[in-house]
């Protein structure tokens, strides 16, 4: 099982679960990114959550790139991934509407007749587009069900 579904069961956040197991808030991050830990890394963190010591050591099998565990921790994986982008996305999104009002208000008290601030709330709005742009890209467009297409059209069969 990994340490991000354990820690996100207790609802700890990475900080909480470094304090609670003495290890460094980046040890946390990297453990949960997929870098091999230590040991003594994983014997500490099954001692937080209570659970036993080869629950959390990587399984060694023939292959376990095909095995229905490994897909699964994949496609976990893959939704905690995009899960993170959509976080950062928001919160850019967020500090935009927020800075903006806060420049807007400002504009108009002091300086209403230049606005300045439009100016900002355009060239940082482009900036917010791009980044919802690969964060919700349509997946007709470049997509994987595209990409499978000129895959199956250059092969001349279908996959």
């Amino acid at each position: 099982m990994s340490v991000q579904k354990l820690r996100l069961k207790y609802g700890w956040s990475q900080e909480q679960l470094a304090a609670a197991s003495g290890l460094s808030a980046r040890t946390i991050q990297r453990i949960e990114a997929g870098y091999p830990a230590s040991a003594e890394s994983l014997k500490s963190l099954a001692a937080v959550f209570e659970v036993d010591f080869s629950t959390l050591s990587p399984e060694q099998t023939m292959n376990p790139a095909t095995t229905p565990s490994a897909l699964s921790e994949q496609q976990e994986s893959e939704a905690f991934a995009h899960v993170r982008k959509l976080r950062k996305f928001y919160m850019h999104l967020f500090n935009y509407v927020f800075i903006c009002l806060v420049l807007l208000a400002i504009n108009l008290t002091l300086n209403p007749s230049k606005l300045w601030a439009l100016w900002v709330m355009g060239g940082w709005g482009l900036g917010v587009l791009l980044h919802a742009s690969r964060v919700f890209r349509p997946d007709w467009f470049l997509g994987p069900q595209w990409e499978r297409e000129q895959v199956e059209k250059r092969l001349g069969r279908p996959l």
